[in-house]
This record gives C-alpha cells, sequence and structure tokens, in this order.
C-alpha cells in the first residue's frame, strides 16, 4: 500500500508542520475519540467518509478512502458510505466520488 503521508492534504501538512504542539494535541484528540468509540475501525472509516461527503472535505478524502481500505472495506462499501447521505445531504455527496474511487483503485 502506498504511503497515506502522501495523501495528506496541503493545508493539513501545512498545520502539521507550522503548529506541531497543535498537531500533536489534535492527534491526541482523534485517537482519544477513536478509542472510545463503540464502532469497529471499518464501519468508524465508513462513517467518517460519509461526514467528509456531506461536508464535501474532498481533501480529507484520499486519506480517509486508504485507511478504510485498510480496515477492509471494499471499494461498494466506500462508495455505499459516500452515498449514504444522499437523501439528507442532497448531490453535494457526489462530490467527492471522483477522488474517492481514484484513491480507492491507486496501488
Amino acid at each position: 500500500m502506498s504511503d497515506k503521508k502522501a495523501l495528506v492534504s496541503n493545508a493539513f501538512q501545512t498545520f502539521m508542520n507550522e503548529a506541531p504542539e497543535h498537531a500533536q494535541a489534535w492527534g491526541g484528540l482523534v485517537q482519544g475519540l477513536s478509542k472510545a468509540s463503540g464502532l469497529d475501525k471499518k464501519t468508524q472509516a465508513l462513517a467518517y467518509l460519509a461526514v467528509l461527503a456531506a461536508l464535501q472535505r474532498e481533501s480529507g478524502i484520499p486519506f480517509h478512502v486508504k485507511s478504510a481500505k485498510e480496515a477492509g472495506a471494499s471499494r461498494e462499501e466506500v462508495i455505499s458510505a459516500l452515498l449514504v447521505g444522499l437523501p439528507a445531504a442532497g448531490h453535494v455527496v457526489t462530490q467527492v466520488l471522483p477522488a474517492a474511487v481514484a484513491a480507492y483503485d491507486s496501488d
């Protein structure tokens, strides 16, 4: 599998480089929330993708698609997770599909 660090957006990479203490604190929060979750890693990764799609956060899609894939998610599960919000969020969720499919299919 390719290096996921290369999939981190320029904005997040700048955050990590320019504000390392904040980035470390953020990372600790993220890890703590993940440990507190009642969801297994695959379900959690798919749910996170659904949120990213609804919020149109395309820059985070490649990294988190790789995380979902590493957790055992199939291509179809990733696409379904992105589209699960279609009734509530509308067509905006389809905007991240190209980036998600490209990330899943790369390697």
